[in-house]
């Protein structure tokens, strides 16, 4: 499945009016935002991916539709899915939103690859 085109355009229209400066970019089959060349949230099939501080983890994940992120079968540490129950309002994707770009100066940017 796809990811989901409307929360897609919920998160970039979010972005957009806080005039945050971001790129788009497609991976892990879904949608990932970068900020300040870091991934800081994305959209993967209906889920938003949440990338939020560590030392916050555990409480987030007693919020509705907030679970581990796991593709492996180990939780990546300080990444979230928030499944659609999470996210039907309006109030609460914002507040996803601002978590992540809370926590986005504090987060380590992946190792650039050297390109061939």
């Amino acid at each position: 499945m796809p990811y989901d085109e409307y929360l897609a355009e919920r998160i970039s229209n979010s972005l957009k009016r806080r005039s945050i400066v971001f790129e788009e970019k497609k991976m892990m089959g879904g949608l990932c935002y970068m900020v300040d060349e870091k991934m800081c949230l994305g959209v993967v099939k209906d889920h938003m991916m949440v990338r939020l501080n560590p030392e916050e983890y555990e409480g987030f994940l007693a919020e509705t539709g907030a679970r581990p992120m796991d593709f492996t079968g180990r939780p990546m540490k300080g990444y979230l899915f928030i499944d659609p129950e999470g996210l039907d309002l309006d109030d609460d994707l914002e507040k996803w939103i601002q978590r992540c770009l809370d926590f986005n100066p504090l987060a380590k940017a992946s190792k650039k690859r050297k390109s061939k």
